[in-house]
């Protein structure tokens, strides 16, 4: 098991409240699943932080930030029956990874948390 990267990234949730009204910047941040799963969900503006702070984090674990063909609707947080969280990986996502470690033998650790005025997201990625 070795360390392959960490990233983690905190957010103002008003930054993201403001910004979930516009459907196109929902649209172009955050997957189709990201938004179905909002539907149910009371707070959304810390809901959707939490993903950016993820997206965010993720991208600094994988050393590139968005570029080289990494966009931030490509990562998709979604949680297990028992409320974990994860990152979906999709095949863009296992490409630039494979590309960048050499392997597509790697976890990723997710953890989100948030409270009124913040989010935050912290990534590892391991080599299995």
């Amino acid at each position: 098991m070795q360390i392959l990267g960490v990233g983690v990234d905190i957010i103002e949730n008003s930054r993201i409240k403001k910004s979930i009204k516009n459907k196109k910047f929902l649209s172009r941040v955050f997957s189709k699943i990201e938004i179905v799963n909002s539907r149910n969900i009371s707070n959304k503006s810390n809901y959707f932080s939490k993903r950016f702070a993820a997206k965010e984090a993720f991208s600094k674990a994988v050393g590139s930030g968005f570029r080289n063909g990494l966009n931030f609707n490509d990562i998709s947080v979604v949680k297990d029956r028992y409320g974990k969280p994860s990152i979906k990986l999709n095949t863009q996502l296992k490409n630039i990874i494979k590309k960048k470690f050499k392997t597509l033998k790697v976890d990723v650790f997710l953890s989100i948390s948030d409270e009124k005025k913040h989010s935050i997201a912290f990534v590892i990625l391991e080599k299995k």
